[in-house]
């Protein structure tokens, strides 16, 4: 079975990850897309969603969605997993990441020795550095044409939500939003 992992915080999830998803399983050969939300980000000192909330809401928009898996290992550990465990554990064929994570990608533990175990797939959203992608000798690239980001959500652009959520994602992060214009 060819296994596709797609990692990150969706902190929150929007459409564009729902995009790469759908994408995903059409342009890679895989049986099985895991979602797999982390708990906070081995690179990041925070989250501004709960860890359970946020699993709640990947299951929720993905629930009706052949062969894709929302996972709670990482979740579960209740502290940052790193990459390496993870793949170390699923033993992936893919491991699908956005193309903001490439600039970071050489800060990843044990990086060369996961390269080695899974191919990287990075997902687009606009421009890209080719650079880049030839440093981490990246060949597969999902692009994805939805302008939006997690931070810009938590910014308060509430565009781009998916609608089984919307309300409850522009109730949570809407909170922050008082001196800023709601979308």
């Amino acid at each position: 079975m060819k296994i596709a992992i797609f990692g990150g915080s969706f902190d929150p999830i929007h459409l564009g990850h729902i995009e790469v998803v759908k994408k995903a399983l059409n342009e890679l050969d895989i049986d099985k897309l895991i979602i797999m939300p982390n708990y906070l980000n081995p690179l990041k000192h925070s989250f501004s969603a709960p860890p359970k909330l946020r699993l709640k809401w990947l299951r929720e928009v993905f629930k009706n969605m052949p062969n894709v898996e929302v996972s709670d290992f990482e979740i579960n550990q209740n502290r940052p997993v790193y990459t390496i465990e993870t793949v170390k554990k699923f033993k992936p064929d893919y491991f699908i990441i956005g193309s903001d994570n490439l600039k970071t990608l050489d800060k990843w533990k044990s990086i060369d020795t996961l390269k080695n175990m899974v191919e990287f797939v990075v997902a687009t959203r606009g421009e890209i550095d080719e650079n880049l992608l030839q440093k981490h000798n990246i060949k597969k690239i999902i692009k994805v044409d939805v302008p939006i980001s997690s931070t810009e959500i938590r910014n308060c652009n509430f565009k781009y939500l998916p609608k089984e959520i919307e309300k409850e994602i522009k109730e949570f992060y809407g909170q922050n939003c008082k001196n800023k214009r709601i979308a």
